[in-house]
């Protein structure tokens, strides 16, 4: 494999990899709104750090260009988990 095919294979790999963690974030997010406690949300703001360092990889293969929707995406689930948070306290 040359390696222009390489590198492209390396970026399609880490943006798939942002955005299956940005859909494991939602579902994560979901369950604990759903059924909040303490378990739930753990688990939510647990993948959320994870979804995090996904992202910010994307933005670095890409130097901040290229994984917008995996940003916005990860905003959204924030927001969401925040209002949780915030209902909770």
């Amino acid at each position: 494999m040359n390696n222009s095919n390489d590198t492209s294979w390396k970026e399609d790999n880490v943006v798939t990899q942002a955005q299956r963690s940005v859909k494991k974030l939602h579902d994560a997010v979901s369950q604990a709104l759903s059924h909040p406690n303490e378990q739930t949300v753990e688990q939510a703001e647990n993948r959320l750090e994870h979804t995090e360092q996904a992202v910010h990889e994307a933005q670095r293969v890409f130097n901040g260009k290229g994984a917008e929707l995996a940003e916005e995406l990860l905003a959204d689930e924030k927001d969401r988990l925040s209002s949780l948070d915030n209902s909770n306290r």
